[in-house]
This record gives C-alpha cells, sequence and structure tokens, in this order.
C-alpha cells in the first residue's frame, strides 16, 4: 500500500517541480507588455536576469554572462541604445549598455548552449525568444543592475591588471589610487600609461615590487584583500 501511494505521489511531485521551474527561466509567450517603471537586475551567481516593475519581480530568464577572465561588468548602468538583428552572433536583438570602457550588452545568440554558463567575452546572452520579448520591454534610460564585486566572485582571486586592460576592477583601482593622490585623471575603467604610472608610485611609496602590474600584493596593499 506504501509502494503504491509513493508511486502515484512521485509522478505529482515531478510535475509540480518541473512547471515551477519551466516558470522560472522561461518567458511565457505573448506576455503583455508591463506598466509601471521598468529595471533589470543581472545576477551572476544564479546566471539570472530578472525584470522588476516598480519594485516587484514581474518575470525572470536564464542567461549567459562573462568567462572569469571576461567578466560581465559589475555595475548600476542604463539601457544605451537597442537594435534588431545588430550583427552576426548577437542573436535577433541587441540592447546596448552605458559601460563606458567598452561595448556592452543584452542580446541573443546563435550558442543557445552556452546560456547558464559563463561563456561570453561580457555581455549578458539571452536565447533569442527571451530577448526578443525583453526588447519589447526597455527603452534607452532604463537601469540595469549588475550585481557582484568588481573584483569578481568570492571563490576567484582578483585579475593580474596590465595596460590595456579594461573593467569595472581597473575602475575600483584607479578610484583607490586618485583617493590616495597617485591617480590624476577621471577613473574610466581602462588601464593606461596614466595608471600604470600612479600604480609605479604607489608601488614604490609602498615598498611594493614596482612593475605596474595589478598583482595580489598590490590588492593588499590597498586594502582590497587581507
Amino acid at each position: 500500500m506504501k509502494t503504491t501511494r509513493m508511486s502515484k505521489i512521485f509522478p505529482l511531485f515531478l510535475a509540480c517541480f518541473l512547471m515551477f521551474y519551466c516558470a522560472l527561466t522561461e518567458a511565457s509567450p505573448n506576455a503583455p507588455v508591463p506598466t509601471g517603471e521598468i529595471s533589470l537586475q543581472i545576477d551572476p551567481l544564479r546566471n539570472r536576469l530578472t525584470v522588476l516593475i516598480d519594485g516587484v519581480v514581474y518575470k525572470q530568464f536564464p542567461i549567459a554572462l562573462g568567462k572569469p577572465e571576461t567578466p560581465t561588468p559589475a555595475g548600476e548602468w542604463m539601457v544605451l541604445n537597442k537594435y534588431k538583428n545588430w550583427g552576426s552572433g548577437f542573436g535577433t536583438r541587441w540592447i546596448g549598455l552605458n559601460v563606458p570602457w567598452g561595448i556592452y550588452g543584452i542580446h541573443g545568440t546563435n550558442k543557445p548552449g552556452s546560456i547558464g554558463h559563463d561563456a561570453s567575452h561580457g555581455c549578458v546572452r539571452m536565447l533569442n525568444r527571451h530577448v526578443e520579448e525583453l526588447y519589447e520591454w526597455v527603452e534607452p534610460g532604463t537601469p540595469v543592475t549588475i550585481l557582484g564585486h568588481p573584483l569578481r566572485e568570492p571563490q576567484l582571486e582578483p585579475r593580474r591588471l596590465a595596460a590595456g586592460d579594461s573593467g569595472s576592477d581597473v575602475l575600483l583601482i584607479q578610484s583607490r589610487l586618485r583617493s590616495a593622490g597617485f591617480y590624476k585623471g577621471i577613473p574610466d575603467g581602462r588601464f593606461g600609461l596614466s595608471t600604470e604610472k600612479a600604480l609605479k608610485s604607489f608601488e614604490e611609496a609602498n615598498g611594493l615590487p614596482v612593475d605596474g602590474v595589478m598583482s595580489l600584493h598590490d590588492y593588499r596593499g590597498m586594502g582590497l584583500l587581507e
């Protein structure tokens, strides 16, 4: 009797679980255009994009994000532009973000198997049918929050940075060097010659190896690592 009862309950439980999972990860077809103040939140730990309406969760989508060596930029951004069929490899829709040091956006993909993984060069990938739905909801100026720390996820060491690199971590380093009086420019997230010069001055002043390359001892010297 007990075995028979469990054999009836388990399929019901499995069906409920699958319905919940699909509701979480899939956009329902022909969903109405939401009314209210729209904002987007991107969670790199869960590879999930959440659409908020007036601060309340409206829809969630599975996404792909940047590889560890090319992370998706954490921070508070806005939609800058949007285009249909923007270019090869970007799927059917492009939603650009106002990241100052490069071209980053939310877009479709011709590699649907990458969704759910850290697989891009920093952009946010979505299934084409999902980004086509999102495209109709957002406009230039829509707030986009990418969660996370500029120095990457807790289990990863910060990137080794040198001239030519860019990212949220570079922006953080420039801000630290500026507040300490070594960097005179405006932080822009681009590791150029002025950032290298400022870092060398910091290293010399703090008795660190002077090479202008942001390494673990420099992160510790700035109080960014214990």
